[in-house]
């Protein structure tokens, strides 16, 4: 599982910062696919749940190299909390497809697709934006765009779920259903505000060593 030990240490904490983001990506993707052909159910949930270990694996490598190496590219604390804050997005993914299963869901709404397909913009955005770290000085502020954008869709994360929110109390929805519904809405929207953490994040980074 993504082995690193020959890439210079510099180098191997922007590999495995972006190694971590790039599973974001591939497990949103899954997601998506879930919402948009809601078939053969449990296996796409088990490769979620499968790229969920990649993502503890990954964030364990980022652990034990900051403690095997004396100095950091970034501040190690910075590094730890960019790298548990990618892992949070993976967790809240896996949350809400597990939850598919678990509460039996016959189908995906059009808003849990919706949600889908932001998460996966989302962390399309992320991992663009962590690919810059490596970057230097005035260069570095690349990466605020992409956290802009992030920012920007985790507010229309918040609009579609409180509007899919408010029709699951209107649209004479089974009050079961309503629970169901609105505790995977609240993992979903929950992704995106995981992105946002990693967006503001980079953002630190930026502003301190730009």
């Amino acid at each position: 599982m993504f082995r690193l030990s020959f890439i210079p240490r510099e180098q191997r904490f922007f590999q495995l910062l972006h190694s971590s983001a790039a599973n974001a990506t591939e497990t949103a993707k899954r997601l998506l696919d879930l919402m948009e052909h809601y078939e053969n159910v449990p296996a796409k949930v088990a490769e979620i749940m499968r790229l969920e270990e990649v993502g503890d694996g990954l964030i364990h490598e980022i652990m034990q190299s900051l403690h095997r190496t004396f100095v950091t590219p970034l501040d190690r604390e910075v590094i730890a909390n960019l790298g548990e804050r990618l892992d949070d997005v993976v967790d809240a993914i896996e949350d809400a497809a597990r939850h598919m299963v678990e509460y039996r869901i016959v189908a995906p709404s059009k808003p849990a697709q919706e949600l889908a397909k932001i998460i996966l913009e989302s962390t399309r955005q992320m991992e663009a934006a962590v690919s810059l770290l490596h970057f230097r000085g005035s260069k570095l502020r690349e990466i605020l765009p992409y956290a802009i954008e992030v920012n920007r869709l985790e507010n229309e994360a918040d609009h579609v779920t409180s509007r899919a929110i408010g029709d699951l109390f209107n649209n004479g929805t089974s009050a079961i259903e309503v629970l169901k519904w609105r505790e995977i809405y609240g993992f979903l929207e929950g992704a995106t505000d995981r992105c946002e953490d990693v967006a503001n994040v980079l953002e630190g980074i930026v502003l301190e060593n730009a």
